[in-house]
């Protein structure tokens, strides 16, 4: 079926996700869905409790992985479904932290997604942000 032909029966092929606690200052959802495939805009660290951002890299770290938890959680998949995964780090060479909850994350090295960390200048006490791809079964279809 044409995007065309789902239009005018009031089907969507492309779903919005937002999550509990978190949300971006521009009108974008937290992540967007076509069919199997799942992509993120940017995770932060911020806390979905209070809406702040936590003063340390080890808190800003957690608070990333619980985003990306419940992602996939409301997007109807698990992190088992995620490809690969990009961070942005204000400190480079501090993956400590990140390493941590990856490990926490992704115990089995050989079933682990792709990954990438790069320098960034990031803004409002930010120190990590990132965003993911997640391929999500049939099952997990809107």
């Amino acid at each position: 079926m044409s995007g065309g032909e789902r239009a005018a029966r009031g089907e969507r092929r492309r779903q919005s996700i937002d999550l509990p606690g978190f949300g971006h200052a521009n009108p974008i959802p937290a992540a967007a869905r076509i069919g199997e495939l799942l992509m993120s805009g940017v995770l932060t660290g911020r806390d979905p409790s209070t809406r702040e951002m936590p003063a340390t890299l080890d808190e800003q770290c957690a608070n990333v992985f619980a985003h990306v938890r419940t992602l996939l959680a409301e997007a109807g998949g698990s992190t088992d479904d995620i490809i690969k995964m990009t961070f942005w780090l204000a400190d480079y060479r501090d993956r400590d932290a990140l390493n941590r909850e990856w490990l926490a994350m992704f115990p089995d090295s050989s079933n682990r997604p792709a990954r990438q960390a790069m320098a960034a200048s990031l803004d409002g006490g930010c120190l990590i942000q990132c965003d993911l791809v997640a391929v999500l079964g049939d099952s997990a279809a809107p």
